[in-house]
């Protein structure tokens, strides 16, 4: 496996904020010269794996090991992370209906983040072009994956839509589709891993004045569960990557990690830790 390591980005807030969403997205950081050669790669390799595009040293250097996409991937994965051993495009011709909602493949559920996901759009991606779908905490929605398929639309889903040079990170297992489109032509949507090749640790950008046992743990946002869990899962997920696991522990009721911090310190809130 190829590694690489580079100066991490994300502070803790927006580590934070990826535990509970699920996903990030960075709009337009890729060169309008790298994403014209991506397509012109990808008409030549018309294929649903073009791995071969990793060969090619201004992809790995625009896009793979682009500085702010890797700067967060450093931050959620830690040093010396792995880097994709394989491509797919996702390449239609729209029209097209909406795909079914799914998971993919090789995921396991719970508060570890080993890999994460990444989507590449070289070419605008506009609403009417069927951009990817996420479900906003569904990484968090632990369900058969034959039981997602038969959801239509739902409600505070988040489309997408974004201009060329566009990446967005995701938990392997969030929720996702391609949504329907009605304009015409080609989309190439790019999409590949990146891997934990090291221990979780809070090694990402500390942020003056964050205290994790004040932090807002809260979705906010439409959930699909039993109130508050999502803070739970959230919190918990913080904690591995801090590599402080150990230390989240639910006294339940009203205690942390719950909304609504009315105290200086909440009770249950893990001693010691900022």
């Amino acid at each position: 496996m190829r590694q690489y390591d580079c100066e991490p980005t994300l502070n803790d807030s927006e580590t934070l904020e990826f535990c509970k969403n699920g996903f990030m997205m960075f709009e337009g950081v890729v060169s309008d010269e790298v994403n014209r050669m991506t397509n012109e790669f990808l008409d030549e390799h018309d294929g649903t794996e073009p791995t071969e595009i990793l060969d090619e040293d201004w992809f790995m250097d625009g896009v793979i090991k682009h500085p702010v996409v890797a700067g967060a991937i450093r931050s959620l994965l830690g040093k010396d992370f792995g880097l994709p051993n394989l491509v797919s495009n996702h390449r239609i011709q729209r029209p097209q209906p909406a795909q079914e909602w799914h998971y993919d493949g090789g995921d396991i559920f719970g508060p570890q983040l080993n890999y994460v996901q990444v989507f590449y759009y070289p070419q605008d991606c506009p609403r009417e072009l069927g951009p990817t779908e996420l479900l906003p905490g569904s990484h968090f929605l632990y369900s058969q994956r034959d039981m997602t398929k038969h959801y239509g639309r739902i409600r505070g889903s988040y489309h997408a839509v974004s201009p060329a040079g566009s990446v967005f990170l995701t938990d392997y297992s969030i929720w996702h589709r391609r949504s329907e489109s009605w304009g015409s032509g080609l989309r190439n949507n790019v999409k590949y891993n990146y891997w934990r090749t090291s221990p979780p640790t809070r090694d990402w950008v500390e942020e003056p004045g964050f205290d994790a046992a004040t932090a807002d743990y809260a979705f906010h946002g439409p959930t699909f569960r039993k109130q508050f869990q999502d803070c739970y899962d959230a919190a918990e997920m913080y904690f591995w990557l801090r590599g402080e696991h150990d230390k989240f522990e639910l006294l339940g009721g009203q205690g942390w990690p719950i909304p609504g911090n009315r105290n200086d310190l909440p009770y249950g809130a893990p001693e010691g830790v900022r």
